[in-house]
């Protein structure tokens, strides 16, 4: 049985070719590969050696075959995957920005198999059976009412089963619609608010903050590419005293110069001690990375994630200073990766971890 378990939607990620706009590139070739925010996850714990299993819904035909292969070829237990008839592969389209304009993701996901499959259809007995970590994010709530009972019915019985919870807030405004009259952040606060009182880690950053749980940290403005560092501890111990469940707080914190150039790094709160660490840091100073020429920032918050994830559950790894530090550096790595999943190694993140970002030839 696997030592961890995600459950989330996986989708076919289709890429407009060499910064393409949507209008330059169709007619013509694209980029297909498939991604999801907590397969991604899967896919870093399985490329670091963890058993790991990922539970979704999936339609009955080749190219959601060609998805089960895709994972099952990086180490992902897919035995536990349903097969419906009902639903459809969703999928998102990628527009990469360049310097001052922005990327931009479409998303085409309604009815999707995830999105359609009940709570009893999954054996939740069994696919929690024996294993210890539990990650979901709050994109699949965002599919469907349906989707929303399926995740608050598999953190009740991950709780149940003894396993730690870690979940990612990960708000989308432009997928919380399936109650019509009711705002996208009203109706995320209303089901996240549900989930988080069995979860352990909370992930997310200041726009999740602000729009799921309606906690701000300052006067911190995204749009400006400046964040109030300061802010961020206590914005996580309000999430503590609100959720006392919760052990640790994560926030990534993003500083987007531009499309191309962004500082990058984190922060890890313990509920506990009320003690907030950062990484990465120079003598003691938190000091972001500077990622000057991104290659692929869609999914970099989804390998902090992972990253924290597998460190925290790592011996070596788990004291929360080396934890957050290990984990920016993972989703550091990611933005130089194509694609959504991190092919960063331990061995690659640690070197990053200790000052060596030269990026010289490994011979």
């Amino acid at each position: 049985m696997s030592e961890f378990i995600t459950f989330g939607e996986i989708m076919s990620r289709i890429d407009m070719p060499l910064k393409k706009r949507f209008r330059q590139a169709f007619p013509g070739s694209v980029d297909f590969s498939f991604a999801g925010a907590e397969a991604n996850v899967a896919a870093f714990l399985a490329f670091s050696g963890r058993s790991v299993s990922y539970i979704t819904a999936l339609p009955i035909h080749e190219i959601a075959d060609a998805c089960l292969g895709n994972l099952r070829n990086v180490g992902i237990d897919t035995s536990k995957i349903l097969r419906t008839p009902e639903g459809r592969l969703g999928c998102f389209y990628v527009e990469e920005g360049a310097n001052q304009r922005p990327s931009k993701v479409i998303y085409d996901r309604s009815y999707s198999s995830v999105s359609l499959a009940p709570p009893s259809a999954y054996a939740w007995d069994e696919i929690f059976k024996d294993a210890k970590w539990f990650h979901f994010t709050g994109i699949t709530a965002a599919l469907s009412a349906n989707a929303a009972e399926v995740m608050l019915c598999a953190a009740r019985e991950a709780k149940k089963h003894g396993l730690t919870l870690s979940c990612d807030l990960n708000f989308r405004k432009n997928l919380w619609r399936w109650e019509p009259g009711t705002a996208p952040a009203a109706l995320a606060k209303r089901i996240m608010t549900q989930a988080l009182p069995y979860v352990d880690v909370l992930i997310g950053n200041e726009e999740d903050a602000s729009d799921v749980l309606g906690i701000k940290a300052g006067n911190t403005d995204v749009t400006s590419g400046v964040l109030q560092i300061q802010s961020y501890p206590d914005v996580a111990r309000q999430i503590g005293a609100q959720f006392p469940n919760i052990k640790k707080v994560a926030f990534t914190l993003r500083e987007s110069i531009s499309a191309s150039h962004n500082r990058w790094g984190a922060m890890l709160y313990d509920v506990a001690s009320g003690k907030a660490c950062f990484g990465p840091e120079t003598a003691g100073v938190y000091k972001p990375y500077e990622i000057t020429d991104i290659v692929d920032r869609v999914g970099g918050g989804d390998s902090f994630s992972a990253a924290l994830v597998f460190a925290l559950s790592s011996p070596d790894l788990a004291e929360d200073p080396v934890a957050v530090r290990f984990a920016a550096a993972a989703s550091c790595l990611n933005h130089s990766i194509r694609g959504d999943f991190n092919y960063s190694t331990k061995d690659e993140i640690l070197s990053l971890m200790k000052g060596d970002a030269s990026g010289r030839v490994k011979r």
